[in-house]
């Protein structure tokens, strides 16, 4: 059944892999990144990250096992556009340019490059050409796509205490957008974001991922506390699980 709609779905997905590919390589020129990593050296989206693509391989290797082919893509089509490119990345962009932690960044852009070659790998029975021209630009270790280690789930990549932490940001996130959106606000007028909760989880899983939490909230600044004390009477609120959001 040929759609040609599926035609320019497929196309825009091939550009967003193109461009993701192209913006990580281009901030690997930058730094010499380390073949391995120290997990304790990890953020906890970058952990979030290694999760989420940890089941997915699972997944997709449990779906062709079972031919189920359409399944499987469909669940590799997601991670990438969805978890990988319009989240992760995102998340990051912040430690890579506006801060001067070493660490940190190369942190970042070993967790960029690690999760866009498995990502390739278990796109690559489904899209051969634009993943073996990837994946033979970004790493000399392997000669060929076709021929390197397909990735299997691993329990060292499993880290749910930090993916359950992402997943409250990225909830708090989508409220703010969805209220800025009824608002007619523009991404590019910045508010003061005030986060108010009891739950001293909560607090620090915000305060820890200030830095991004801000960029994606279009926040010109981030204000964590456990009462409504200096909030204004006429703030727009946004209640997740937890806390509640003033803006």
């Amino acid at each position: 059944r040929f759609y040609v709609e599926k035609c320019e779905a497929m196309r825009n997905f091939a550009n967003k892999i193109w461009n993701a590919s192209r913006f990580i390589m281009m901030n690997l020129e930058k730094a010499e990144v380390p073949s391995s990593m120290d997990l304790a050296n990890l953020t906890a989206a970058d952990k979030w990250i290694l999760c989420k693509f940890n089941d997915v391989a699972k997944d997709v290797t449990d779906n062709m096992e079972k031919f189920e082919l359409g399944i499987a893509v469909q669940k590799v089509y997601d991670f990438i556009w969805d978890e990988f490119c319009d989240w992760y990345i995102e998340m990051v962009k912040p430690r890579l340019y506006s801060t001067d932690d070493a660490v940190s960044q190369n942190a970042a852009l070993w967790t960029l490059k690690t999760v866009l070659i498995d990502a390739l790998k278990l796109l690559h029975p489904y899209m051969p050409f634009i993943t073996e021209e990837i994946f033979c630009t970004i790493q000399n270790e392997e000669e060929s796509i076709m021929i390197s280690k397909w990735p299997e789930y691993s329990e060292d990549r499993a880290f749910p205490a930090e993916e359950k932490a992402i997943e409250t940001i990225k909830e708090a996130v989508r409220g703010i957008r969805n209220i800025r959106t009824e608002m007619n606000v523009a991404p590019s007028r910045k508010a003061s974001v005030y986060v108010v909760s009891e739950n001293d989880e909560i607090r620090r899983i915000f305060e820890e991922g200030k830095l991004f939490f801000a960029s994606l909230a279009y926040a010109n600044e981030i204000m964590i506390q456990a009462d409504k004390t200096g909030i204004a009477e006429d703030a727009v609120s946004v209640v997740i699980p937890g806390a509640t959001l003033y803006i």
